[in-house]
Protein backbone atom coordinates (compact mmCIF):
# COMPACT_ATOMS: atom_id res chain seq x y z
CA UNK A 1 0.00 0.00 0.00
CA UNK A 2 1.28 3.22 -0.58
CA UNK A 3 1.95 6.37 1.44
CA UNK A 4 0.28 9.45 1.60
CA UNK A 5 -0.36 12.24 3.15
CA UNK A 6 -3.03 15.12 3.62
CA UNK A 7 -2.90 18.29 2.91
CA UNK A 8 -1.96 19.50 6.56
CA UNK A 9 0.92 16.90 6.74
CA UNK A 10 2.35 18.46 3.37
CA UNK A 11 1.89 22.02 4.39
CA UNK A 12 3.06 21.52 7.91
CA UNK A 13 6.47 19.87 5.60
CA UNK A 14 6.58 23.12 3.49
CA UNK A 15 5.73 25.47 5.97
CA UNK A 16 2.92 26.64 4.11
CA UNK A 17 -1.10 27.49 4.65
CA UNK A 18 -3.02 24.83 3.59
CA UNK A 19 -4.98 27.73 1.12
CA UNK A 20 -1.56 28.03 -0.69
CA UNK A 21 -1.47 24.07 -1.23
CA UNK A 22 -5.00 24.55 -3.16
CA UNK A 23 -4.17 27.05 -4.85
CA UNK A 24 -1.08 25.17 -6.31
CA UNK A 25 -3.56 22.52 -6.64
CA UNK A 26 -6.21 24.61 -8.64
CA UNK A 27 -3.36 26.03 -10.77
CA UNK A 28 -1.92 22.87 -11.79
CA UNK A 29 1.22 22.86 -10.47
CA UNK A 30 0.94 19.43 -8.08
CA UNK A 31 0.15 17.19 -11.10
CA UNK A 32 -1.46 13.98 -10.77
CA UNK A 33 -2.90 14.78 -6.89
CA UNK A 34 -5.25 12.62 -6.34
CA UNK A 35 -8.35 12.58 -3.71
CA UNK A 36 -10.19 10.00 -2.19
CA UNK A 37 -13.58 8.92 -2.05
CA UNK A 38 -14.76 11.34 0.12
CA UNK A 39 -12.86 14.12 -2.21
CA UNK A 40 -9.74 14.62 0.44
CA UNK A 41 -6.65 15.01 -1.17
CA UNK A 42 -4.00 12.67 -0.63
CA UNK A 43 -0.49 13.82 -1.46
CA UNK A 44 2.20 11.06 -2.55
CA UNK A 45 5.42 11.04 -2.72
CA UNK A 46 5.97 12.22 -6.39
CA UNK A 47 3.34 15.06 -5.12
CA UNK A 48 5.22 16.07 -2.75
CA UNK A 49 8.56 16.38 -4.60
CA UNK A 50 6.24 18.41 -7.18
CA UNK A 51 5.23 20.77 -4.02
CA UNK A 52 9.45 20.54 -3.53
CA UNK A 53 10.13 22.25 -6.69
CA UNK A 54 7.01 24.64 -6.61
CA UNK A 55 8.98 25.84 -3.39
CA UNK A 56 12.07 25.93 -5.25
CA UNK A 57 11.39 28.13 -8.01
CA UNK A 58 9.48 30.73 -6.04
CA UNK A 59 12.02 31.04 -3.65
CA UNK A 60 14.38 31.48 -6.88
CA UNK A 61 12.04 34.19 -7.97
CA UNK A 62 9.94 32.49 -10.40
CA UNK A 63 6.22 33.64 -10.72
CA UNK A 64 3.25 31.18 -11.12
CA UNK A 65 2.79 31.38 -14.41
CA UNK A 66 6.78 30.43 -15.36
CA UNK A 67 6.36 27.56 -12.92
CA UNK A 68 3.19 26.32 -14.35
CA UNK A 69 4.28 26.72 -17.87
CA UNK A 70 7.59 24.47 -16.40
CA UNK A 71 5.26 22.26 -14.96
CA UNK A 72 3.56 22.10 -18.70
CA UNK A 73 7.02 21.10 -20.18
CA UNK A 74 7.60 18.36 -17.63
CA UNK A 75 4.14 16.51 -18.39
CA UNK A 76 4.97 16.79 -22.18
CA UNK A 77 8.20 14.98 -21.70
CA UNK A 78 11.34 15.10 -23.06
CA UNK A 79 10.65 16.44 -26.03
CA UNK A 80 11.11 19.68 -23.73
CA UNK A 81 13.96 18.74 -22.23
CA UNK A 82 16.07 22.00 -24.52
CA UNK A 83 13.55 24.41 -22.71
CA UNK A 84 13.81 23.34 -19.52
CA UNK A 85 17.03 23.16 -19.69
CA UNK A 86 17.30 27.03 -20.63
CA UNK A 87 14.95 27.75 -18.39
CA UNK A 88 17.23 26.61 -15.53
CA UNK A 89 20.18 28.12 -16.75
CA UNK A 90 17.88 31.44 -17.08
CA UNK A 91 16.82 31.03 -13.15
CA UNK A 92 21.00 29.98 -12.00
CA UNK A 93 21.60 33.43 -13.49
CA UNK A 94 18.79 35.00 -11.97
CA UNK A 95 19.62 33.53 -8.98
CA UNK A 96 23.23 34.74 -9.15
CA UNK A 97 22.36 38.52 -9.44
CA UNK A 98 20.31 37.95 -6.54
CA UNK A 99 22.97 36.30 -3.86
CA UNK A 100 25.23 39.00 -5.59
CA UNK A 101 22.73 41.56 -3.61
CA UNK A 102 22.28 39.85 -1.00
CA UNK A 103 26.38 39.90 -0.64
CA UNK A 104 26.03 43.60 -1.05
CA UNK A 105 23.18 44.23 1.73
CA UNK A 106 25.66 41.87 4.15
CA UNK A 107 28.53 43.79 3.72
CA UNK A 108 26.45 46.96 4.71
CA UNK A 109 24.59 45.40 7.53
CA UNK A 110 28.21 43.55 8.73
CA UNK A 111 29.41 47.08 8.81
CA UNK A 112 26.50 48.44 10.88
CA UNK A 113 27.21 46.03 13.50
CA UNK A 114 30.75 47.15 13.21
CA UNK A 115 29.95 50.67 13.77
CA UNK A 116 27.12 50.67 16.39
CA UNK A 117 28.94 48.03 18.34
CA UNK A 118 32.32 50.73 18.31
CA UNK A 119 30.04 53.35 18.94
CA UNK A 120 28.32 51.82 22.00
CA UNK A 121 31.91 50.65 23.87
CA UNK A 122 32.92 53.87 23.23
CA UNK A 123 30.21 55.40 24.47
CA UNK A 124 29.03 57.79 21.24
CA UNK A 125 29.43 57.60 17.75
CA UNK A 126 31.53 60.69 17.30
CA UNK A 127 35.26 58.60 17.05
CA UNK A 128 33.60 56.04 15.15
CA UNK A 129 32.44 58.39 12.30
CA UNK A 130 35.65 59.27 11.68
CA UNK A 131 37.43 56.40 12.34
CA UNK A 132 35.23 53.72 10.61
CA UNK A 133 34.94 54.66 6.68
CA UNK A 134 32.85 52.49 4.35
CA UNK A 135 34.09 51.83 0.94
Amino acid sequence: MMVTYSISEAAEKFHLSVPTIRYYDKEGLIPNLKKNSSGVRRFTKANLDSLNMVECLKNAGMSIKDIKQFTAWVLEGDSTLDKRLEMFHELRKSVLSQMDQLQETLDVVNFKCEYYGQARIDGTEKFVKKNMKRD
